[in-house]
């Protein structure tokens, strides 16, 4: 990590058009290509975040920033172990005894063919816009969600949203067929909630197999190159107890977590209903939470039941990971947000912006962001780096730099 930096430097006086990267500049050879995917050559940057294309054997992935990277060639080789497992004899026989299991959803036990993630174009720059309206709508938000959920089914565990496919809600009320699935992530490595639909279908196709069969299921040779042979927890921001709580477990602990964060029945409900927090990064950004100081939490909380789409959770958990590793090593004394980012109040006053970015250009929403007039000293916290323009730009501002 480079030091912060003191020196004033003069504003930009251009804004930047965001850069076209070359990936094998900023991704290890071990993501670029592997034995089921090759990352395409060039990848755009949106400013904050570098898009990437994975074209695969199991469909074309479009990732937005390096960390969905990682999470996708992850997937990718557990969907290639599980695509393995299904052809093997073990499985034949775990199909053939399941046959006889008194649940109907068996006949979807069949291999889908691949299928593309398709691409939002507005990711993270919700992030670095005027609080107002965001916040102030979630009311509102969490009541639509509410009516909707009273005039259709609701889903009691708070997850597995995806109703209808692979082997679809039956199977997953047979007693012990939760904690099979979560054991079957765990093997291979990966988010039990992921929202990947093809490694969905995979490990309920699997792992009914094996489950309704009366066979214990045992996965082994998960490759997806040393660079990322760490484990899944630490890989793809997962919460330790993701694997040990069933889906309905965690719902009742997070509703918990939230009423000892003082938040009223709507927020919470909001929480919990938002089509876009999948089980796991609920849990995570309430665990983050549970981790940090003061009634400004409540703050995050809201942004978080506004959110509108999947990757916005999970730059929100990345960024609240980023203040809870800072708060370990020097405690704030409470937690705010700075526009819709999380942020964490230390000694003096002085506020540290999480930023879990790839690449910052110096925009003009980027540098309305910078340039707004407070009283407080502001630190920028990155993952990422800043253009030099976005550098001078943030620095002129006032702003200390803590990152690249």
């Amino acid at each position: 990590m480079i030091a912060p930096m003191a020196a004033q430097e003069p504003a930009p006086t251009a804004y930047e058009v965001p850069p076209v990267f070359q990936a094998a500049d900023h991704l290890p050879a071990e993501l670029l290509q592997g034995p089921h995917h090759r990352v395409r050559a060039t990848a755009p940057s949106d400013g904050y975040l570098t898009h990437y294309t994975i074209d695969s054997d199991y469909g074309v992935f479009e990732c937005v920033g390096r960390r969905e990277v990682e999470v996708r060639v992850r997937e990718i080789a557990a969907i290639a172990k599980l695509v393995e497992v299904s052809k093997g004899d073990l499985f034949a026989e775990g199909l053939k005894r399941s046959i006889e299991a008194p649940i109907d959803a068996v006949k979807n036990i069949v291999e889908k063919p691949a299928e593309s993630v398709k691409q939002v174009p507005e990711t993270v720059g919700h992030f670095f816009k005027k609080v107002g309206s965001s916040i102030g709508n979630t009311a509102k938000k969490v009541g639509n969600r509410i009516e909707e959920a009273a005039g259709g089914e609701a889903d009691p565990d708070g997850g597995w949203a995806e109703t209808g496919k692979g082997i679809g809600n039956s199977a997953r009320s047979v007693a012990g067929f939760d904690q099979a699935m979560l054991d079957t992530a765990r093997q291979l490595g990966v988010d039990p909630y992921t929202e990947n639909p093809r490694l969905k279908d995979e490990i309920e196709k699997v792992t009914w197999a094996f489950f309704a069969g009366g066979m214990p299921l045992r996965i082994v040779g998960v490759a997806t190159g040393a660079g990322i042979a760490v484990t899944a927890t630490k890989t793809v921001g997962l919460p330790e107890d993701i694997y040990d709580v069933t889906p309905a477990e965690l719902a009742l602990r997070d509703r918990q977590m939230m009423e000892v964060l003082g938040a009223d029945g709507a927020l919470i409900d909001g929480v919990m209903q938002s089509p876009v927090l999948s089980v796991s990064k609920r849990h995570a950004i309430l665990e983050h939470l549970g981790a940090l100081p003061g009634a400004g939490r409540l703050d995050v909380l809201r942004v978080a039941a506004g959110l509108e789409q999947t990757r916005q959770a999970a730059f929100l958990e990345r960024a609240l990971a980023l203040l809870v590793g800072r708060h370990a090593a020097a405690p704030y004394t409470d937690t705010t947000v700075y526009g819709r980012l999380p942020a964490g109040v230390g000694s003096g006053g002085v506020i540290d912006v999480a930023a879990p970015v790839d690449h910052v250009s110096w925009t003009a929403q980027v540098a309305e962001f910078a340039q707004r007039e407070v009283a407080t000293k502001r630190r920028l916290v990155l993952e990422g780096e800043l253009s030099p323009a976005a550098r001078g730009g943030f620095v002129a501002a006032g702003w200390e730099v803590v990152g690249r």
